[in-house]
């Protein structure tokens, strides 16, 4: 049922963007959701307490997995954001009578959530901030489409931009929102927050909610208070604001890939460090850079990603 997805909505006082935030992509991920449920109470109310206040625009919040979010679960039967290609969604939208996954479901829903809301508003822009976390510990980031202007966004939030990873992870709801036509403008970001248990993973998708409402012109210059800004910031510092994406090590079950303890995003890693064991042994770095995304938890298809700074 697409009410399942329906977070919540907020229709400002003027013309503007249509931002479109998704929590649990993956169901064991809930500070996305936790975030956008608390970001529409702090807008219905601030009005009130700032009559000066205006928002242009329109906001919606979409549970991306709700099954597997019930269940805590990274996903039911295949991973939802590994699983947004074209042709695929194309042939179930054209036979609904045929039996879909979990997933597929959930995919056809979300869609049909976002296609509603275009077409009801009619925004200048269309905004899609996708909000995760992570089995690791770590620096916050932010993944953004493979175009100028979504990159030129996730600039505006504090926190490191990776270059490439968008091309790299196929089936994405990012790569697929820029492979369709839509009738508006188009910007994509995925954000991660932080650990899938750390509490504060909910202020940052906050924080990064908050930063994106301004720098699309949701929300004025003054309306974000400095603490949200601060809380990005504070995470992010020592932290490379662009790297780049020069290596992925894709897994599957049956090579009982196991990580290292203690690693952790952005951590330094050299060459022929032993980072992780799999059914053949010992798994080395095969470059000098910072890891990322390692992987600690039993779902999952890519081991770990190894990224570049970048000089800015």
């Amino acid at each position: 049922m697409v009410s399942r997805h329906f977070l919540g909505r907020y229709l400002g006082q003027e013309k503007g963007p249509l931002l479109v935030a998704i929590g649990a992509m993956h169901g064991n991920e809930p500070a996305g959701v936790k975030g956008i449920e608390l970001i529409l109470k702090m807008l219905e109310v601030e009005p009130i307490t700032h009559p000066e206040f205006i928002f242009r625009g329109r906001f919606i919040g979409i549970l991306g997995n709700p099954v597997a979010y019930q269940r805590r679960m990274r996903f039911i039967d295949v991973d939802m954001n590994r699983h947004w290609q074209v042709s695929r969604i194309r042939q179930q939208i054209q036979q609904p009578e045929q039996p879909k996954l979990v997933e597929e479901r959930a995919i056809l829903n979300v869609l049909h959530l976002i296609h509603e809301e275009i077409r009801n508003y009619q925004p200048t822009e269309v905004v899609l901030l996708d909000l995760h976390t992570t089995s690791s510990t770590g620096g916050i980031f932010s993944i953004a489409g493979d175009d100028p202007t979504s990159q030129n966004l996730a600039v505006e939030l504090p926190a490191p931009v990776i270059l490439g990873l968008a091309d790299e992870l196929k089936g994405t709801l990012l790569q697929y929102v820029k492979s369709i036509k839509l009738d508006v403008p188009v910007r994509t970001i995925s954000f991660e927050a932080g650990h899938h248990t750390d509490p504060l993973s909910v202020n940052r998708c906050i924080a990064a909610l908050t930063c994106c409402m301004r720098a699309i012109g949701c929300v004025g210059q003054n309306d974000v208070e400095s603490q949200h800004m601060r809380v990005l910031l504070d995470q992010a510092e020592g932290l490379p604001k662009l790297t780049r994406l020069v290596y992925r090590h894709s897994i599957r079950p049956e090579d009982q890939f196991v990580m290292q303890p203690n690693y952790s995003n952005f951590k330094i890693i050299r060459q022929g460090e032993i980072i992780a064991h799999d059914s053949k042994g010992a798994v080395p770095s095969p470059f000098d850079g910072r890891i990322l995304l390692p992987l600690y938890q039993k779902q999952g298809d890519d081991g770990f990603f190894i990224v570049q700074d970048i000089p800015v």
